[in-house]
C-alpha cells in the first residue's frame, strides 16, 4: 500500500473509534451494555459504507467488508451443517458414544448401517484436497448432483409445470363464486368491482388469451401472418409484460434492502431521522 492508502486507513479508524465512543454516550443503559451496543452499530454502519464505497470504485475497504461477510457466511453455514446434520442427524444413529458425547439421544434402528454410506462419500469428497486420489471426489460429486438434479426435476415438475397448467383451465363464464346464472342475471348485477363477476370473467379471459398468444409465439411450423401473427404479436406483448413485471418485483426487493439500511444508517447511527 502507498502512503495516501495507509493516511486512509488511519483516519477511517479514527473516525471509527471518534463514532464509537460518541455512539456509546448517546445510549441510554449500563456502561458496558452501551460500549458494547455501540460498538456493533458503529461496525455495522462501517460494513454498509464500506460496501456503498464500490459506486466509487474498488477499493481495499470494500474488499474486506466483502470478504468479511464471504467468509463469516461460510463459518456459519459450516457450523449449521456441523450441528444439524452431524451432531443432530448422523451420530445419534452411528455411535453411542458419540451421542452421549454431544448430549442427544441415541436413536438404535437395523437400518442405522446405510448411514455409513453418506459417511463414506463425504469422505471420498474430502480427497478433492489431495493432488494424487482428487479423482475420488468425483464419485460422491456425481451422486450429488444426480441426486438433486432429480429431486429438484420432480419439485420443480409439480410446481412450475402442473400447477402453473392446472391455474390455466379456469372458467370463462363466472366461477364458484359468481356461478354464470344467464345474460340477463349478468347485466342486471354489473358491477366493476375486483371481487365482482365482471372483473373475475375478464380475468379469466386475459389468462386464456394471454396463454394462447404466447404458446403461438412459440409455435414456428406455421408462418406468422394474418390472425396467426396478430395473436403471435400479442404474445410477445404477453411475455414482455411478464418478464418486466417480474423484473420490477425484483427491483422493489432490493430497493426495499436499500431503504432498510439507509434508515439504519439515518436512524440507528446518526440519529438524524426518528
Amino acid at each position: 500500500m502507498n502512503r495516501s492508502t495507509y493516511i486512509l486507513t488511519a483516519i477511517v479508524v479514527l473516525l471509527f473509534i471518534v463514532s464509537w465512543t460518541l455512539k456509546a454516550v448517546s445510549l441510554s443503559g449500563e456502561v458496558d451494555d452501551n460500549i458494547t451496543r455501540g460498538f456493533l452499530i458503529t461496525i455495522s454502519a462501517f460494513l454498509t459504507l464500506a460496501i456503498f464505497s464500490f459506486l466509487y470504485k474498488d477499493n481495499p475497504f470494500y474488499k474486506f467488508a466483502e470478504h468479511l461477510f464471504v467468509g463469516v457466511s461460510a463459518a456459519f453455514w459450516m457450523c449449521q451443517g456441523f450441528w444439524s446434520t452431524l451432531v443432530g442427524n448422523l451420530f445419534p444413529r452411528l455411535s453411542e458414544g458419540l451421542s452421549n458425547f454431544f448430549m442427544v439421544p441415541y436413536q438404535y434402528s437395523p437400518y442405522n448401517i446405510t448411514y455409513w454410506i453418506p459417511v463414506i462419500l463425504g469422505l471420498l469428497l474430502l480427497m478433492r484436497l489431495s493432488s494424487k486420489a482428487g479423482w475420488l471426489s468425483r464419485w460422491p460429486l456425481a451422486f450429488i448432483v444426480g441426486t438433486t438434479a432429480g429431486l429438484n426435476f420432480i419439485r420443480y415438475l409439480r410446481s412450475d409445470f402442473v400447477v402453473q397448467v392446472s391455474s390455466t383451465f379456469v372458467p370463462l363464464l363466472g366461477n364458484e363464486s359468481h356461478p354464470w346464472t344467464g345474460i340477463g342475471d349478468f347485466f342486471s348485477h354489473l358491477s366493476l368491482s375486483a371481487s365482482g363477476q365482471f372483473m373475475m370473467i375478464l380475468a379469466n379471459w386475459i389468462i386464456f388469451l394471454g396463454v394462447i398468444c404466447g404458446l403461438i409465439y412459440f409455435f414456428f411450423s406455421k408462418e406468422h401472418k394474418g390472425v396467426f401473427g396478430f395473436a403471435s404479436r400479442i404474445g410477445i406483448w404477453v411475455l414482455m409484460i411478464t418478464f418486466g413485471a417480474s423484473f420490477g418485483y425484483t427491483v422493489m426487493g432490493r430497493i426495499s434492502l436499500l431503504v432498510g439500511r439507509l434508515t439504519f444508517l439515518f436512524r440507528d447511527w446518526l440519529e438524524i431521522i426518528s
